[in-house]
């Protein structure tokens, strides 16, 4: 009875050391993340120049988003694990067909482990969006504040700033207020920024 009552003290006082490690790196990775060591804050960006990056689309052709100043972005962060990102691409693709010719580039970055192949059939066989899908890098969301739910969508000006950020799945309504007001400003124009919009439909991996 002895030996079994010391075992079970050996276990708890291990339990217990594994658990106040764990807090201890939780707490050391808040303060690096809120120190500005592995990314930038959502508000931060809101008013900024959206950071540049280069990636490459389904076809393996390199796309920079500074090629795209003049244009409205929807900068759409998804995965094809996803769910609420399947629900919402189709209304990107109806939008950015609808508001192309005024100037609205939509673009998502596919950010989770999937092969090419995978990620193509996906966006254009199952969703049947044809806008332009990019293959993500870890960087390129860290750059971003870190997408740390998916969906996560960045509205993007005509010169370059960041207008909003989205997380999670919104109305179809809402988002084409979003385009609206991107596609508003002209080059050199300045608009006042929507506030950061949170959403609990959002997915975590």
């Amino acid at each position: 009875m002895r030996k079994d009552l010391v075992v079970l003290i050996v276990v708890v006082l291990a339990v217990g050391i594994m658990i106040t490690a764990a807090v201890r790196m939780a707490r050391k990775d808040t303060a690096q993340f809120n120190a500005g060591g592995g990314s930038t804050s959502p508000a931060d960006l809101r008013g900024a120049m959206a950071p540049d990056f280069e990636l490459k689309s389904l076809d393996g052709q390199p796309v920079k988003l500074s090629s795209l100043r003049g244009k409205a972005v929807l900068l759409n962060f998804w995965a094809t694990w996803c769910q609420p990102c399947k629900l919402e691409m189709p209304w990107f693709e109806e939008l950015h067909k609808q508001y192309a010719g005024q100037g609205l580039e939509v673009v998502g970055v596919a950010m989770d482990d999937a092969s090419v192949a995978d990620i193509r059939k996906f966006a254009r066989d199952d969703v049947k969006v044809s806008y332009t899908i990019l293959i993500g890098k870890e960087a390129v969301g860290q750059a971003y504040g870190g997408v740390q739910f998916l969906p996560t969508t960045f509205y993007i000006d005509r010169n370059g700033k960041v207008l909003d950020r989205v997380f999670g799945i919104v109305s179809r309504k809402e988002i084409e207020d979003n385009i609206k007001k991107a596609l508003a400003v002209g080059p050199g124009n300045q608009a006042a920024s929507a506030a950061p919009t949170a959403q609990p439909a959002a997915a975590t991996r």
